[in-house]
């Protein structure tokens, strides 16, 4: 039996010269709609101590497009312009209950250039798509179907760094379950080994950012010699941000591979509740944390679960796996992370990482069968293991 999901299909596009201008000049619009409306609902609440909702915004941005100002508002599809405002109604939803810090101002330079468009903002027909104030379709490059039969409820247009230019189409689809299994997996992550699972397999770390380290270094010298704004620091710019899309759909490549795998192969996976922006803190390891990116593992992890009805366990980050002995349940007091092979005083000979995987997967098994709450052998800084479990998600 399938499972109905909400899923983005994300596709390249080349759009003309005249679809490429009106993109952009969408593009200042979205940020600029954004960014007062940001403004506005600031002073309010720190001048005024009012809160500002999204129908008080929606109907200041109708006063805005009348003053001469900002007349060129009127000129660009008011559909982006009001999911710019719904999507900062998100980020305070989010503030006030304390997922989110205060959201902040879209940079011209550093903001991601993207426009949402919803179903009355956008035709489609016969697999071509055509955006508002558009008079012709945009060449999409389909390197994978639709589902069959599904029509987008929405288009999002963006372009990256590197000036490659994508658009996400969200449509309805029907994710077929995994096969059925019993099978548990315990996963460690680490550097050296991006993660180790409680069967005694590692996965090496690919190490993209390491690999191509050498050819960033070169790009970002050559930008260092050009004159700020200038034609030629464009294209010196345009090359460096070249090669950092080059890192990162590799590494997203290999993250989908990994994850799908495991949980195509496992009925629960347990996982560490890791604070990556507190070990970002080390600075002597901070670039190959972000390189292994375990946030981006986790939630992968955490929504392919939900899509193929597999269990997701994520137990507390204090839990003493690497320095527990699954033989005599001794804790041991310290242990540097260069020690990557220990004995216990009872004689057992560990390796860390597997080690640590074993203990992983027996603290998430623990926590399915008797809910949370377990208490860990030894002490922790808070006293008591605390097990967080994703919501079961039976087999159809």
């Amino acid at each position: 039996m399938t499972r109905p999901v909400k899923r983005a299909f994300r596709y390249r596009f080349y759009p003309t010269d005249g679809q490429a201008a009106e993109l952009s000049r969408m593009f200042g619009c979205v940020r600029l709609v954004y960014n007062k409306a940001l403004e506005e609902r600031t002073r309010a609440w720190y001048g005024e101590r009012r809160r500002v909702s999204y129908v008080q915004s929606s109907a200041a941005l109708t006063q805005w497009k009348k003053a001469e100002e900002f007349a060129f508002l009127t000129e660009v599809s008011s559909v982006p312009l009001q999911q710019a405002l719904r999507h900062l109604q998100t980020a305070f939803g989010n503030f006030f209950a304390q997922r989110t810090k205060y959201p902040r101002f879209k940079s011209r330079k550093k903001s991601r250039a993207s426009a949402e468009y919803t179903r009355s903002a956008f035709t489609w027909r016969e697999g071509r798509l055509t955006l508002a104030k558009m008079s012709g379709p945009l060449d999409i490059r389909w390197s994978r179907h639709l589902p069959e039969g599904s029509v987008p409820t929405t288009v999002t247009v963006s372009r990256d760094s590197a000036g490659r230019w994508f658009v996400s189409l969200l449509c309805d689809d029907r994710i077929t379950p995994a096969p059925a299994t019993t099978n548990a997996v315990g996963i460690d992550a680490g550097i050296t080994s991006l993660v180790t699972l409680s069967t005694g397999e590692k996965v090496t770390n690919p190490r993209h950012e390491r690999r191509d380290r050498a050819r960033l270094a070169k790009a970002q010298r050559e930008l260092s010699r050009k004159t700020k704004g200038s034609a030629n620091g464009e294209k010196a710019r345009r090359k460096v941000a070249r090669v950092h899309a080059r890192i990162a759909d590799r590494r997203r490549d290999h993250l989908h591979k990994l994850t799908t795998r495991l949980v195509r192969e496992n009925r629960t996976v347990v996982i560490e509740d890791l604070t990556v922006h507190n070990l970002l803190k080390n600075h002597t390891l901070a670039r190959a944390i972000s390189d292994a990116s375990w946030t981006e593992l986790r939630s992968m992890l955490e929504y392919k679960c939900a899509w193929y009805g597999r269990e997701l366990v994520v137990i507390d980050r204090w839990f003493p796996s690497s320095k527990l002995c699954g033989a005599c349940g001794t804790v041991a007091v310290r242990m540097s992370l260069n020690v990557r092979e220990w004995t216990c005083d009872c004689g057992a000979v560990h390796d860390r990482d597997i080690n640590a995987a074993c203990h992983i997967l027996a603290a998430g098994l623990a926590v399915s069968a008797c809910g949370a709450g377990v208490r860990p052998q030894g002490s922790s800084p808070g006293g008591q293991l605390v097990l967080k479990q994703e919501p079961l998600r039976r087999e159809p």
